[in-house]
């Protein structure tokens, strides 16, 4: 495998492809930036992006092993080969040979806190004005539990009662999880959903990768 870039934008980087694969042309002029984390140029819409999970090891490896679209922990696939280079460089979490040596891994999945928790974080932060001036904002979360419909629905009300009579708040709410994308218009609690193929989290995670 060539030089990667698994890096604190990985993510970023995952979640704008996906965007611009399965949204469309809105997405499609998004950049990496930092505050929020995608930006279009004109400031029409900024997208911070986090993880809800729990934070240890095992929980991350599961959640990065079904982002490359492997079911199997044995697959034999390209997807497979590149997140074993992942784990063996030790990009990931700070680890040579299997044995932790220090913070890294703890300060690279600090921010995948549960999902009731992370939500009441960035709305927090959405309505200080922390992410900047933008016509519209969206929070786009990796789930790495499954969420039934009636979850998704809890989790729009949930975040509804959090924003309710706030000056900035975010438009859109986007559940990623994994096999399927949720969009969720926080104005009107409309639901929209694309699934997403192995081959398309397979294409997802190496172009993350290669940046």
């Amino acid at each position: 495998m060539g030089k990667t870039k698994f890096d604190t934008c990985f993510f970023e980087r995952y979640a704008m492809i996906s965007l611009r694969t399965l949204l469309g042309e809105r997405y499609s002029c998004l950049v990496n930036e930092d505050r929020p984390d995608l930006q279009a140029p004109d400031h029409s819409l900024g997208i911070e992006v986090t993880r809800a999970m729990e934070e240890n090891k095992s929980v991350a490896d599961s959640l990065l092993l079904e982002m490359a679209g492997i079911i199997e922990p044995d697959e034999d696939s390209e997807a497979q080969a590149d997140y074993k280079d992942i784990i063996d460089s030790g990009y990931a979490y700070g680890l040579r040979g299997g044995k932790y040596v220090g913070s890294v891994e703890y300060n690279y999945w600090a921010l995948a806190m549960p999902l009731r928790r992370i939500i009441a974080s960035k709305v927090d932060k959405v309505s200080s004005g922390f992410y900047g001036n933008f016509t519209d904002f969206g929070l786009y979360i990796f789930c790495k539990d499954h969420l039934s419909q009636d979850e998704v629905m809890l989790t729009i009300s949930y975040t509804s009662g959090l924003q309710k009579g706030l000056e900035t708040c975010f438009g859109t709410l986007y559940l990623s999880l994994v096999d399927r994308l949720y969009v969720c218009d926080m104005a009107d609690g409309r639901i929209s959903h694309m699934e997403i193929s192995r081959d398309m989290c397979r294409r997802f995670f190496r172009e993350a990768l290669d940046g």
